[in-house]
């Protein structure tokens, strides 16, 4: 795609009408962007991860908001059809047709795969050490909810208070955080920072955990809150749409601004016999996680029915996780 972008004309009339597969917002607001479409002669089909940058403004970097409107602009204006990475995310890009008076493309909801790893399970009769959190570091992900909730757990807990491994790389619009993980000696005892670590490590920190923590503002997905689940990690998560059509009612949500209910959540989690803990591990047990072989599958019968060469099944496309 980086080439094409380079050479708009370079393959014109080639598509032949063919299928044209876009899995990145990359490039989508590129000038002449939309004319390559036309001149290729392909039809486009994009996978849409979120509209963060136009719900959420304020967590994102300057500039972006105009950038992701342009993008999903050429989504809506030449697409044949669009994949959705959750069905809160269709929803979000069919808001934003209407209120910018363009149409919605046809449009499925593809959940994404989770890789199993192998690893002895999280259970509440052998206890559990510390909590986990997943992602980049930026505004929307509330880390700093979590920092300043385990100074006051230090405060009153010392020694006892249990670790926080925060694991992703440092990202934009979070300076207050990065100012507390390079200058807060106090936190530096019982916060880890791992910038970056491969599937095992990641699997070898969470496995354990009492609980991932995942206080998100905003999410389009929730990938980390699927491999909690894959190694029946209980889940303690902001009360968002997409969770909740993830997950149902299996995590513990919370409002993304309640300190109180999340410091009171995490000392629960981290107690021996927490009977919140362990009935969420039960149910945990009852979900049944999005797979590769899934969502290539379902997206495999939608572009036969896009190009006209498949009828969908009696079952249609739905992914629901209970069975």
């Amino acid at each position: 795609m980086t080439g094409a972008l380079r050479n708009f004309g370079r393959w014109s009339g080639n598509g032949r009408g063919r299928l044209y597969l876009n899995v990145g917002h990359t490039g989508l607001n590129a000038a002449g962007f939309r004319q390559w479409i036309l001149d290729t002669d392909v039809r486009p089909v994009y996978l849409v991860h979120d509209l963060i940058p136009i719900a959420h403004p304020e967590f994102c970097r300057a500039g972006e908001t105009d950038k992701h409107r342009e993008r999903m602009r050429t989504i809506l204006t030449t697409a044949t059809g669009v994949i959705g990475n959750s069905q809160v995310t269709l929803d979000e890009l069919a808001e934003f047709a209407r209120h910018e008076n363009l149409p919605s493309p046809p449009a499925t909801a593809a959940w994404l795969g989770t890789d199993r790893i192998q690893m002895p399970k999280a259970s509440s009769s052998r206890g559990c050490s510390g909590f986990v959190t997943i992602g980049t570091i930026e505004a929307r992900k509330n880390h700093l909810l979590l920092l300043e909730i385990w100074s006051q757990l230090i405060d009153s807990l010392g020694a006892a208070t249990p670790r926080l491994t925060i694991i992703g790389q440092r990202g934009w619009e979070a300076q207050r955080v990065f100012n507390l993980l390079d200058g807060s000696d106090k936190l530096r005892s019982h916060v880890i920072e791992l910038s970056g670590c491969s599937d095992q490590e990641l699997t070898r920190h969470l496995a354990p955990a009492c609980a991932l923590l995942f206080p998100s503002r905003a999410e389009g997905y929730g990938l980390p809150l699927m491999e909690a689940f894959g190694l029946g990690v209980p889940v303690i998560a902001s009360d968002l749409p997409v969770f909740r059509e993830l997950a149902g009612d299996v995590p513990l949500y919370l409002d993304p601004l309640d300190a109180k209910g999340w410091e009171q959540a995490i000392l629960d989690f981290a107690r021996p016999n927490s009977l919140a803990r362990s009935k969420q591990i039960q149910n945990i047990k009852s979900v049944r996680l999005p797979d590769w072989n899934g969502h290539f599958a379902a997206v495999e019968r939608w572009f036969g029915l896009l190009s006209g060469t498949a009828q969908p099944d009696q079952h249609g496309f739905d992914q629901r996780i209970h069975s």
